[in-house]
């Protein structure tokens, strides 16, 4: 067994009546299945094949404290956060840690079977439908998802019903602090029924000194019905002292609809999967990101998309800008099939290194068994073009200035992408702010913490 890993199946065995009575069934149930696959299991090395960067030992070797005896703790949205998107109205919920806090007057709706709450209300409340669907995606193969599901206590559920469609987003405010080194065991089920229809916006935040070591379990499964829509646009904004662990898995039946749009403004250490699964034919699934990248910072996408079925469709667009000695990577695979006939898939990393310190990986790849497709991938890594700079400098602008302005149009079509026009314009500013040197902008904290002043 993997040393890094022993110390969580040491704590489930100590902890074992503890963590159980304050959770339900279909959570406890596969505890065992998890611990089982972590003591057989041997942690990949960093630099091995879809690692080249991170090394899951070194994030989770330290001794993070855990919130197993769930101790309240003291949160008030309204001291603590506000929309930062004008003009966007959402129906909001909070992850304090690894804890879902539902404010009344948050608006979020419960009528017509929808469900926008607490896992472990869920799991009381409708035990069928989360044994159904929890731990079916993720399954324990893969580390971050058998850790966190072996030591999974709270998250969030999102459940709506066939033809279920949902006119007002919602909102999913996660926030990490603390004085002492601290791990979130977050797990975010979404189950869409035939028909149905919604868009989630989640924003990842970090509060306190921006020095204190804290660290995000998370693991997402999210389920398409189909014929339904689903958005799911993830803001990360946390501090360097920040490591972030994030597993999507995604699975898509026929003619279903998914945009997936992963933003990272700042962060310290960042490693998101996506494992995306296309069973249904005539599925479509766009997935897009964008990071920016400074100071020692690191940030690592991992991707496989499977085109299981006939005539699906797949779109993926990754940028990074990485500057200092910061360091950034992305793996991407796309898989078609036997049957997969019709398949449509394109893949393209664009990268701008703005530094010689600076470090970028970029492995995209198509796994084809099917002659009946159109596939493409590609990537590009490379600095400012000389040309367009000395074209924007014979017109007065400064080096710094024209290098912010080439930046942010370089960003411009993964923002294009969103298809909420007040958050589009939101992120358009955020990422000049960014750009222009104002680091972590905490832009939808009210917190008066020193991380947010960095």
């Amino acid at each position: 067994m993997d040393s890094a890993l022993k110390q969580y199946t040491d704590l489930l065995r100590q902890h074992r009546d503890l963590i159980d009575s304050r959770c339900a069934q279909p959570l406890n149930a596969l505890r065992d299945t998890a611990a089982a696959a972590l003591e057989a299991m041997t942690l990949p090395e960093k630099g091995s094949e879809d690692y080249h960067i991170t090394s899951l030992r070194e994030m989770l070797a330290p001794d993070w404290g855990i919130n197993l005896a769930r101790i309240p703790m003291r949160f008030n949205p309204a001291e603590s956060f506000r929309c930062g998107v004008p003009n966007l109205s959402t129906a909001q919920a909070y992850l304090f840690g690894d804890t879902c806090i539902v404010p009344e007057g948050s608006g979020t709706p419960r009528d017509r079977g929808v469900f926008f709450g607490s896992l472990a209300q869920a799991a009381r409340e409708m035990p069928d439908t989360v044994a159904r669907h929890y731990g079916q995606l993720a399954g324990t193969a893969n580390p971050v998802a058998a850790l966190n599901t072996m030591l999974c206590q709270d998250g969030v559920m999102i459940y709506v019903p066939d033809g279920v469609r949902l006119e007002r987003p919602l909102q999913l405010v996660s926030i990490l602090r603390g004085d002492q080194p601290m791990m979130a065991v977050r797990r975010i089920l979404i189950v869409l029924g035939k028909g149905s229809e919604a868009k989630l916006l989640m924003c990842d935040h970090t509060q306190g000194s921006g020095t204190t070591p804290l660290m995000s379990l998370q693991v997402i499964e999210a389920y398409a019905g189909e014929g339904s829509t689903l958005d799911i646009y993830d803001i990360e904004e946390s501090t360097e002292s920040t490591s972030r662990l994030s597993s999507l898995y995604l699975r898509q039946q026929a003619r279903s609809n998914v945009l997936l749009d992963g933003i990272t403004l700042s962060n310290g250490t960042t490693r998101n999967e996506y494992r995306c699964d296309l069973n249904g034919e005539g599925a479509s699934f766009r997935l897009m990101g964008l990071a920016i990248e400074d100071r020692d910072r690191h940030a690592d996408t991992y991707s496989c998309i499977r085109h299981n079925a006939p005539r699906c469709k797949t779109d993926e667009l990754f940028k990074y800008v990485i500057d200092d000695t910061a360091r950034g990577s992305f793996a991407g695979l796309i898989y078609v099939a036997p049957g997969a006939a019709g398949t449509e898939a394109y893949q393209s990393n664009r990268n701008v290194v703005g530094s010689p310190q600076a470090r970028m990986y970029s492995k995209p790849q198509l796994e084809i068994y099917n002659d009946d497709v159109k596939c493409s991938h590609g990537t590009a890594t490379g600095t400012f073009d000389d040309t367009q700079l000395f074209y924007m400098n014979a017109r007065g602008l400064s080096d710094s200035r024209a290098k912010l302005l080439l930046k942010q149009a370089f960003m411009a079509d993964v923002i294009d992408g969103v298809r909420l026009p007040a958050l589009g314009d939101r992120l358009r500013q955020l990422v000049e702010r960014r750009f222009a040197g104002e680091g972590h902008s905490c832009a939808t904290c009210m917190a008066d913490c020193p991380s947010a002043k960095q």
